[in-house]
């Protein structure tokens, strides 16, 4: 790292400190409880004067600009406090909406929507996924319909699982025409019904992950993302670095679970002796320094491949491989963590059960593992597969 991210590194982890964790402990990580959207506009607030806020964003709208290599170190300290994300305007589904809209959207449509965004004036959602049968781990199962109607399209359909929808500004949303097509429309558009927030085991999104039903919505000409028909090619250009600074975040807290596991194993005495000094906490707390390390190796090789962009190397490799290995060994860390700490592991006293609860989801969200593995696998086929055989 240079000085300069060094520096800004440094500042983030110490506004996490000061600002974040205090009221992520108070209120267990429970985003909605802890304030919601006054809480967020607060916490950017402070973000932006302390000049750490939209470490991704273009200098443009008033972003630092800083490429995926450099975004790792700052999203990481960042992802210490489950809101800490949210603080720097660098949270699910909006980094990654901002990204997509800052390499696909017109002049016009940035102006709109990538630029309030930017600033955290405005949050936003992408719907993709669907309710059976539809669009899960498949997008090629999209069910939603975009019919032709005078110079524009009709949508009808139904999403679920949308992260942030409740108090979005907007919806990238996904639907068939004759293949796939996005589209940007404001949440206040006529047609679109939030049925309720899907309970799920994580508390710290905010907005929720939600149902919604699109009935008759109006899309004009200059709602499109890019150009129609071009949906799948665009999600790919959200997911992978979407998958990336999900890792980002999500090892940021890992390592403050596992640093609250090895403080507590050090204090607390058994049989004589501190618990860290037992072979068998000393295996898990090694085991976590290896899955730690590891996960920022593989994140850093991934995160050179896209800020190099060079012709014939799409990232999706690397970004499956690290995506699949990050959500199941941060998952380890933080269950390791939990062990090490006992009776206390899984109370409310330390950040250590909530963070495991955060993390778990993660080998679902932006596609299962075993949606990953199936990738990983057919691609080494296609490599090795019809070499000759040695004798």
């Amino acid at each position: 790292m240079t000085s300069g991210i060094d520096e800004l590194v440094a500042r983030t982890r110490n506004f996490i400190d000061a600002y974040a964790i205090p009221v992520e402990d108070e209120w267990d990580g429970d985003v909605s409880a802890a304030g919601g959207e006054d809480l967020r506009l607060s916490l950017q607030a402070t973000a932006r004067a302390e000049g750490i806020f939209a470490p991704h964003a273009p200098r443009e709208y008033g972003g630092l600009g800083l490429n995926m290599t450099d975004r790792a170190p700052v999203f990481e300290a960042a992802g210490r406090s489950l809101f800490g994300p949210m603080a720097l305007n660098i949270n699910a589904p909006d980094e990654g909406n901002l990204h997509l809209l800052d390499q696909v959207a017109t002049p016009g449509q940035r102006e709109r929507y990538l630029a309030p965004l930017a600033r955290g004036e405005q949050r936003s959602a992408f719907a993709m996924t669907e309710p059976p049968p539809g669009a899960g781990s498949d997008p090629s199962a999209l069910n939603t319909l975009a019919r032709p109607d005078g110079d524009g399209w009709r949508i009808n359909g139904r999403k679920k699982f949308i992260t942030g929808a409740d108090g979005a500004g907007f919806f990238i949303v996904m639907a068939r025409t004759d293949e796939a097509t996005m589209f940007l429309i404001p949440a206040d558009r006529p047609g679109i019904r939030l049925i309720r927030h899907v309970p799920t085991m994580d508390k710290s999104m905010l907005g929720g992950h939600c149902e919604l039903e699109l009935t008759d919505v109006r899309a004009a000409p200059e709602d499109v993302l890019g150009a129609v028909d071009k949906g799948f090619q665009y999600a790919q250009v959200r997911l992978g670095p979407a998958r990336l600074t999900h890792v980002m975040r999500w090892l940021g807290a890992a390592q403050r679970a596992h640093e609250t596991a090895v403080a507590y194993v050090s204090e607390r005495h058994a049989g004589g002796r501190p618990l860290a000094q037992h072979g068998m906490v000393e295996l898990m707390i090694a085991d976590n320094e290896i899955d730690l390390a590891a996960t920022r190796s593989l994140l850093l090789t991934a995160c050179a491949v896209l800020d190099a962009g060079r012709p014939g190397r799409s990232g999706r490799e690397e970004t499956s491989l690290t995506k699949v290995f990050a959500a199941e060994a941060l998952y380890r860390v933080a269950d390791r963590a939990v062990q090490m700490c006992g009776g206390a592991g899984v109370s409310a006293d330390l950040p250590t059960a909530r963070i495991a609860r955060e993390i778990r989801p993660f080998r679902i969200y932006d596609g299962p593992s075993e949606v990953h593995r199936t990738a990983l696998a057919r691609r080494a086929v296609r490599r090795y597969g019809n070499q000759p055989t040695q004798p």
